[in-house]
């Protein structure tokens, strides 16, 4: 009888499941092919060629990979120690822990702008805001070299601090995930050796993931590209200052110059595909 229900003349065609899973994935591939090829449509090499030679957005373009760039070494400065933390050790609250590291992943960007900005100017430390605090030191520094920022509301540090504040969190779930992918024994070992765990980690762990911090750090700078909301609401829009990629789009259709919002739109494209292939190539296909 256990022959006969199981008999290959008893079995479903998997025809019907395949055809749905297939059908259902690539109707989002679809989708995001459709979205790319409108943007390619809408542009064209002579708009692209205007929007690079238009000086302000050249200086967006620079200030953007400045910014990407500090953003994506904090990130890894800070999500290298919370990813292994969460990887090798259990302690009381660890969840909670766990869970307030995802929070800027799911608050809207807005929200985490207009937390920053009622932080650094509402918050009062010794009768002062934290923005007067860092005002009086940064317009010291400021007095030294005036490429240094006399504050940070409205001005270039904000830009770091709303890029970091999301990006880290990504930076941080790809490190957690590498550290996990390693064995830890080997740590262990290192340590019945006469390693301490902080030699174990640096000749141990740390070198098997290489990949995972670069991977971590391109993400990061892949997510501080695309901020825009927090980037608004703490460090403004303004032209020549505070303005970056995401915000050159926004200005752009506030004035009217769709197709100068879509070729900055395109740049932007580009770069996010060179930056998820690099991470491909890294083999690191999990941490996305």
């Amino acid at each position: 009888m256990a022959e006969e229900a199981y008999s290959p003349s008893k079995i479903r065609s998997d025809v019907p499941f395949l055809a749905a899973i297939w059908g259902i994935s690539g109707m989002y591939v679809v989708l995001i092919i459709a979205v790319l090829a409108a943007d390619a449509s809408y542009t064209s090499v002579h708009d692209l060629w205007s929007a690079v030679n238009d000086p302000n957005v050249r200086a967006s373009i620079w200030l953007t990979l400045q910014t990407c760039s500090v953003t994506a070494i904090l990130s890894v400065i800070v999500s290298v120690p919370a990813g292994y933390v969460l990887a090798r050790y259990h302690f009381p609250l660890k969840r909670v822990f766990d869970s307030i590291l995802d929070i800027p992943i799911v608050l809207p960007p807005l929200v985490i702008g207009l937390s920053l900005l009622i932080l650094f100017n509402q918050v009062m430390v010794g009768g002062q805001s934290i923005e007067k605090w860092l005002g009086e030191w940064l317009s010291g520094l400021h007095a030294w070299n005036e490429s240094i920022p006399s504050g940070v509301t409205y001005r270039i540090p904000a830009i770091i601090l709303a890029q970091f504040t999301v990006s880290c969190a990504f930076a941080v779930r790809t490190m957690r995930n590498t550290f996990d992918g390693i064995d830890p024994r080997q740590e262990k070992v290192a340590m019945t050796l006469g390693c301490g765990r902080s030699g174990a980690f640096w000749l141990i762990a740390l070198p098997q993931a290489s990949r995972g911090v670069i991977a971590a750090g391109t993400l990061a700078w892949a997510r501080a590209l695309g901020e825009f909301g927090p980037v608004l609401v703490f460090a403004g829009a303004t032209r020549g200052s505070t303005e970056v990629l995401a915000t050159t789009v926004f200005l752009e259709i506030s004035i009217g110059n769709l197709e100068g919002a879509v070729a900055v739109s395109f740049l932007m494209i580009a770069v996010a595909i060179m930056v998820l292939t690099a991470v491909r190539i890294l083999g690191m296909r999990q941490t996305v």
